[in-house]
């Protein structure tokens, strides 16, 4: 059975093109992300789930997006260098999206259609939401920005131990 939200084409930063497919059978942790934001320091806790989780079937993908405050102004090259250098990050980055809006990522329209926010809103309020997916059952869960990378720990670990 095909899966839109896997079947999604989607660019990393380095321009290869890739779907979630890609990560068959592997939770997905989908972050939208911006590298002038307050919660960007999240980038290491997101760093720490992959580098202890990721052995177990997780893959952290960060969607970085520009639709916030402008907080995401770089180009591919400045985004990467940036988290490589300020986070360590080594989780699959991806090109610049749009996550609201008319222009909105087809990945990002998948992700809010199963799983709306507050009182069943679609639209993403800030950057940093969270979407973690059971890749057994197809249901996406919603973080919302604020909430920090190690409250997810006990969803991962519950969802990695089936």
């Amino acid at each position: 059975m095909a899966d839109a939200l896997l079947d999604t084409p989607c660019i990393t930063l380095g321009g290869e093109h890739k779907t979630l497919a890609d990560f068959a059978g592997k939770a997905l942790l989908v972050v939208n992300t911006a590298s002038q934001c307050g919660f960007t320091p999240q980038y290491q806790g997101l760093e720490g789930l992959w580098q202890q989780y990721q052995g177990e079937g997780l893959v952290v993908l960060g969607f970085p997006c520009n639709q916030f405050g402008k907080q995401e102004p770089g180009d591919a090259r400045e985004i990467a260098q940036f988290c490589e250098l300020n986070f360590g990050v080594t989780f699959p980055l991806f090109r610049k999206v749009e996550v609201n809006g008319p222009a909105t990522h087809p990945l990002f329209a998948e992700l809010k259609r199963r799983a709306p926010g507050v009182l069943g809103t679609q639209k993403i309020k800030w950057n940093f939401t969270k979407f973690l997916f059971d890749p057994a059952t197809g249901k996406v869960t919603r973080y919302a920005p604020a909430t920090k990378p190690q409250a997810l720990k006990a969803d991962i670990e519950r969802l990695l131990s089936r």
